[in-house]
């Protein structure tokens, strides 16, 4: 069976198995997603602008020119931009006794804004007790957990400049302008700090790649371009010198070979901006349990229903969105907005498409009959949140 694997080196302590985008620390085998509370962390009030281009200072290279350039000069603009990233844990021995930390794993990290922030996955980060990030320049400096979301596995950390010396930011480009052949290199650090920086090059080899597992799915980039256990949260970067992707994880069977993944940049985007404002993602939030009951041909016949698509509503949250607009238990949610509603996927992807307090039209099937509600959205709570 194939497997979906995480691109980060584990600690000398264990080789564990873990699910994609979960919490679990140190793992590279990928199964389902988890759901989980989000560390509680202080809100922070920084306005970092990630759309804008990068700012060079005193000893960084040029900007690429808009055409295409060599790998080489690719390598040049954007590794000093990526790190290394240690996430460290407290040694206790047999009796209980702490002797330091060691390191349970590693990962990769890319400077988007001279602050200090930088961009990787949450799975690199996830369990963290101490984290510390090695630069191009030599200097090891510990960093600060700024947020983090499993449901996309990003996180946000930060170093202090000042410590930091000259940093070298990398330039986010446009993921939408992608092309299937177009040239891409990768950088991170496969294995380990023994090996920073390495690069590989090779090409987009499809665009708007689903994974499915559980009850998610994930929209990714995939690429040929060689990513190995500790590239995660490395960078993919188009001919232009921009980064395209963030490197998450990779397909390891002995059928297939070069399927490796990344998160789109534009998705990315929005992510990074509410965890350097927030410390979290503030999600939408109709406010109803499911538990996996959908409707098709057999179940339209076996109770008579107006229609052969759909989901069971199981229960609503007392006080919440879906429950004071008027939906109930046992209702079948059959549209969002004058679009259907087939799946849970489905629902989750046209309420996310709006805001915390907008207003959206739930259309159900409620005793045979349709019924429209006008539910006004509220805010995830984060237990909710994966």
């Amino acid at each position: 069976m194939d497997q979906f694997y995480y691109e980060r080196r584990p600690g000398f302590l264990s080789y564990i198995v873990v699910s994609l985008l979960s919490a679990i620390v140190g793992g590279l085998v990928v199964g389902a997603a988890l759901w989980g509370p989000l560390r509680d962390l202080e809100k922070k009030q920084a306005e970092v602008k990630i759309n804008q281009p990068a700012q060079i200072t005193p000893g960084q290279t040029v900007p690429l020119p808009a055409g295409s350039a060599p790998v080489v000069d690719i390598a040049k603009q954007v590794g000093p931009a990526v790190v290394g990233i240690s996430n460290r844990a407290t040694r206790i021995d047999f009796w209980g006794e702490t002797h330091g930390s060691v390191e349970q794993g590693s990962g990769s990290g890319v400077i988007i804004d001279p602050q200090g922030y930088i961009v990787t996955n949450n799975h690199v980060v996830e369990g963290a007790q101490e984290l510390v990030v090695s630069l191009a320049n030599g200097k090891h400096i510990p960093a600060k957990l700024i947020g983090r979301d499993p449901r996309t596995d990003l996180a946000v950390i930060k170093i202090n400049p000042a410590e930091a010396g000259e940093l070298t930011v990398a330039k986010l480009g446009d993921s939408s302008q992608l092309q299937v052949g177009e040239l891409v290199v990768a950088i991170g650090n496969p294995l380990g700090e023994e090996f920073a920086r390495t690069v590989t090059a090779g090409i987009i080899s499809a665009l708007n790649r689903t994974l499915t597992v559980g009850e998610q799915k994930f929209t990714l980039i995939q690429t040929d371009a060689a990513i190995n256990p500790g590239n995660s949260g490395g960078a993919l970067v188009n001919s232009r010198g921009e980064v395209i992707g963030i490197n998450s994880v990779k397909i390891i069977s002995e059928k297939v070979e070069g399927m490796n993944f990344a998160i789109p940049i534009n998705t990315a985007k929005p992510i990074i901006e509410q965890l350097i404002k927030n410390g979290k993602v503030i999600r939408p939030w109709l406010g109803i349990l499911y538990r996996g009951v959908e409707i098709d041909k057999d179940l339209q016949q076996q109770y008579d229903l107006p229609v052969d698509y759909g989901i069971v509503v199981d229960d609503v949250v007392a006080n919440g969105p879906a429950g004071l607009a008027g939906i109930q238990a046992q209702d079948i949610i059959v549209g969002v907005d004058g679009e259907k509603v087939k799946t849970f996927q489905d629902l989750q992807e046209l309420v996310g498409k709006h805001k915390v307090g907008d207003t959206i039209k739930v259309k159900v099937v409620r005793n045979r009959q349709f019924k429209e509600f006008s539910v006004k959205l509220g805010e995830m709570p984060g237990t909710l949140q994966p």
